[in-house]
């Protein structure tokens, strides 16, 4: 179903696209199963202590008390009342989590995680700023509040991680403020002096060249510049839980926290720094003490890698969604529990549309009216429910070989 507008909306930018695109937002709120869910756009997945526990707030007050992390750094809220759009823009306002009404939805910057912090990357100093003034010049521009809601731009500083995801445009940082620009899936990037106007460049290129009639520069690849700089495989490697250079890294089963672990995390965060989601649905706390891991773990949290739920990941199944064929996230707790986490990630998925799966090579569990679809590398196993722990474990193992 398409979501549903509230009053307090701004009129939709461009012909039919208020319709054909769904994607659900902060003004914009999605009927689901379990009642309406509203999508807070977060640059860089970046949140300071008051904006954690305003959004914690809104959770406890007007959702189902829970805050789920998305596969690109953003945060939702579930079970909420198609009344509460109002409260609920107002509470993002005070705290400056909705800058523009209008382009709220088009706000989709995932950045480096650990940029600054590990000693890694070619462009730590200068992410911060690049989300900055990306951010400024998508909400001051007019024609970009018709790109889709699900149009990304990546900031990468130079390690690799979220270049892996694919994004619309991305940013790739080279050191001394430069970067490469990179166009959907292309294999050559271009090498540009001013990053951010060159990113808000390309989209729109891209805008005025797709007319309505894409959403993705993957769709139109072939009629897009590819650029002259090869580049290389990127590793997409997420952040390693636990201590991490000057700060924490934590996990969470299917990224989906409770207010109070929430609250936590804010309490964690030292005065003056900013959280940052990261699109592995876990967070980093920059400069953040070491001796409170140990709370964290205790509050449910993921704090060292390895275990059952390394690499596990599930849309949100029965009963939220109307499109769902099974509960996934609790048959892959009944199949993940206590077995050692090895080889490809695994996504669970309710339906074919496998919302929120990984980017790059992994093991799809599709459920079916009979039990699970297990796929890798395009082999294909059928199995009842109560075989499908093993069938993941033999395809995460690379026990499946990979067609010639």
């Amino acid at each position: 179903m398409p979501p549903t507008p509230d009053a307090a909306q701004a009129p939709s930018v461009g012909p039919d696209r208020g319709r054909a695109d769904a994607c659900p937002g902060a003004l914009r709120l999605h009927p689901a199963e379990d009642g309406h869910l509203a999508r807070l756009r977060l640059p860089g997945g970046q949140l300071t202590t008051r904006q954690l526990l305003a959004v914690a707030d809104a959770a406890d007050a007007l959702g189902d008390g829970g805050i789920e992390i998305t596969s690109r750094g953003n945060a939702q809220l579930r079970g909420l009342a198609v009344t509460c759009a109002a409260d609920l823009a107002e509470r993002l306002r005070t705290v400056g989590l909705l800058p523009s009404d209008t382009h709220e939805r088009v706000r989709n910057i995932v950045a480096s995680p650990l940029a600054g912090i590990d000693g890694r990357g070619a462009g730590g100093a200068e992410l911060d700023t690049w989300i900055r003034e990306l951010d400024e010049a998508l909400c001051a521009a007019p024609w970009s509040a018709a790109l889709s809601g699900k149009f990304l731009f990546a900031l990468d500083d130079g390690r690799g991680d979220v270049a892996a995801l694919n994004a619309d445009v991305t940013l790739i940082a080279v050191g001394d403020g430069r970067a490469l620009l990179r166009l959907g899936r292309a294999r050559r990037a271009t090498a540009v002096d001013a990053p951010v106007p060159a990113a808000l460049d390309a989209a729109r290129r891209f805008h005025d060249l797709a007319a309505g009639r894409a959403w993705h520069p993957r769709e139109i690849q072939h009629e897009l510049p590819e650029g002259t700089v090869p580049l290389p495989p990127f590793a997409g490697e997420q952040p390693v839980l636990g201590q991490v250079g000057d700060g924490l890294s934590v996990g969470l089963r299917f990224g989906r926290a409770t207010s109070a672990q929430w609250r936590l995390l804010a309490d964690t965060l030292p005065a003056g720094r900013t959280a940052r989601l990261t699109p592995w649905r876990g967070a980093v706390l920059p400069g953040a003490d070491p001796a409170r891991l140990p709370h964290l773990a205790d509050a449910g949290f993921r704090t060292a890698p390895g275990g059952p739920w390394e690499g596990v990941t599930a849309c949100t199944g029965l009963p939220g969604c109307a499109k769902s064929l099974a509960d996934v996230r609790a048959q892959a707790v009944r199949a993940h529990t206590d077995v050692p986490a090895e080889g490809l990630p695994v996504h669970w998925s309710g339906c074919a549309r496998r919302c929120g799966h990984p980017a790059g090579r992994w093991v799809d569990v599709l459920a079916t009216a009979a039990g699970h679809r297990v796929t890798v590398d395009g082999t294909v196993r059928d199995t009842e429910e109560n075989q499908t722990a093993e069938a993941v474990a033999e395809a995460r193992n690379a026990q499946w070989r990979r067609p010639k």
